[in-house]
């Protein structure tokens, strides 16, 4: 008896076992969709946000390369306005400052023009040429923000054209199925995303950019201020 029911529950094992194999491969198949499929779906706003996305990497990569303390404050250059300055020849400073240019050159250079003025008056133009170098290396790193922005506001715009090109099927065939919406949805979800991905990338690397300029041309206003403390001596005399 005992043997019948373990041979008997051995075979509705099998059962179950053979059921649910024939059940899975009845199941189709779902194919997913390539990068490039879904890609394909996002129409003219797609292109738009891959031309937004080439620009912004690009400025990125110029702001790695150019905005660093070697290239706004050269090493050699400061010791080289240290050494004129402090042998008082000032003409000579002036002319490597045009020579080289950059933010530490323009800041001595406006400063020196104005030595027969007094030291006061030279901080004050050194304090004008900073806000005005300061403020060209803010406006540099703002087309970031401006593209961090421009990104998500496609992608809303992928999204409502989407939702029309959903409602035309919906309009055009008397029972549409979801595979018929399928690509409007993909439209609007792909390009949704698209946009707050190129948002969420260089909004951060404009406040990462921004904080960087900040730290570095304060840093590089008191530098040039330093190499000026010998006119101050100078003025005051023995």
């Amino acid at each position: 008896m005992n043997a019948s029911r373990k041979k008997f529950a051995l075979m509705a094992v099998l059962a179950v076992v053979l059921m649910a194999g024939m059940a899975m491969a009845q199941e189709p198949e779902i194919q997913k969709k390539s990068l490039l499929q879904l890609f394909e779906a996002t129409g003219a706003v797609g292109y738009l946000m891959v031309l937004c996305s080439m620009i912004g990497t690009a400025l990125v990569i110029e702001h790695i390369v150019n905005l660093r303390r070697e290239k706004l404050a050269p090493a050699p250059l400061i010791q080289d306005l240290q050494a004129l300055i402090d042998e008082e020849q000032y003409d000579e400073a002036i002319e490597l400052c045009d020579q080289e240019g950059g933010y530490i050159s323009n800041l001595v250079s406006s400063a020196l023009r104005m030595r027969h003025a007094g030291y006061e008056e030279m901080i004050q133009g050194l304090e004008a040429a900073a806000n005005e170098e300061t403020f060209k290396l803010q406006a540099k790193i703002s087309y970031l923000s401006l593209i961090g922005n421009v990104g998500p506001l496609l992608g809303l715009l992928g999204t409502v054209t989407g939702m029309i090109s959903s409602f035309q099927v919906i309009e055009h065939l008397k029972a549409p199925t979801p595979g018929d919406l399928a690509r409007g949805v993909y439209e609007s979800l792909v390009n949704t995303t698209m946009g707050l991905f190129i948002g969420i990338v260089f909004l951060t690397a404009f406040f990462v950019f921004k904080n960087k300029v900040t730290k570095m041309t304060l840093s590089m206003n008191l530098q040039a201020v330093d190499l000026l403390k010998h006119l101050a001596a100078v003025e005051k005399g023995p």
